[in-house]
């Protein structure tokens, strides 16, 4: 972790002597010699300032899949959305039906509900789960846009938040992929959490993403 500037450029040379701290900061250190230095702190120094507020970092700072073996078996439930805008060519192209790959809702689905499974594969920290029911939903809506929904049901020792955020974002990712021939402008998002139910958190509920969008536009 070399001193920079303000600017970003690096102050250190093989003939600079090592900088004399004089002042500190949550993230960043002040260099006595040159004032307009800033000196990055270590990432173990900053992850033990959030030390049990991020629970895939033990204490020393290090990665980690969260330890759920005393935990027990609840019934969990998520709930993800997202969209995906289209050009109006796009748009067009599916009112009309003329699609270079077909019909893609089929094929969105299924890739949301593999995606769904192959979570712990995808994200290193999550746990691979039983999951007892995936549901996966995508539709066009008429105003430039493809929107999806996925809910997903285990009984674990932890959450299916990020098997329905998984489910929703390959999804539409299969959207792009048999659309892009007829445009490469479509833009992926937002995507989020929408509900989720069980846990030592409890639950969790926002407005549905189509809702909120639908009165903006």
């Amino acid at each position: 972790w070399l001193p920079t500037s303000r600017f970003g450029s690096s102050l250190m040379n093989s003939s600079s002597s090592p900088p004399q701290i004089c002042a500190s900061h949550p993230k960043f250190s002040f260099c006595s010699l040159h004032p307009s230095v800033v000196v990055l702190k270590k990432p173990n120094s900053m992850a033990r300032e959030i030390e049990g507020k991020l629970t895939h970092l033990d204490e020393k700072g290090q990665e980690r899949m969260v330890d759920v073996s005393g935990k027990s078996p609840t019934h969990r439930e998520a709930v993800a959305e997202g969209i995906l805008r289209l050009p109006e060519p796009v748009s067009e192209a599916i009112r009309t039906g003329a699609l270079p790959k077909g019909d893609f809702y089929a094929t969105a689905r299924i890739a949301g509900i593999l995606a769904a499974k192959q979570t712990s594969t995808l994200i290193p920290l999550s746990h691979p789960l039983p999951l007892e029911h995936v549901q996966v939903e995508v539709w066009f809506d008429q105003k430039q846009k493809i929107c999806a929904r996925a809910k997903v049901v285990t009984d674990a020792k932890t959450g299916v938040e990020m098997e329905a955020l998984t489910a929703v974002t390959v999804a539409l990712l299969t959207v792009y992929d048999m659309l892009k021939a007829l445009g490469k402008g479509m833009e992926l998002g937002p995507i989020r959490l929408q509900s989720k139910t069980g846990g030592k958190s409890g639950e969790y509920a926002v407005p549905s993403l189509f809702e909120e969008d639908n009165s903006s536009s």
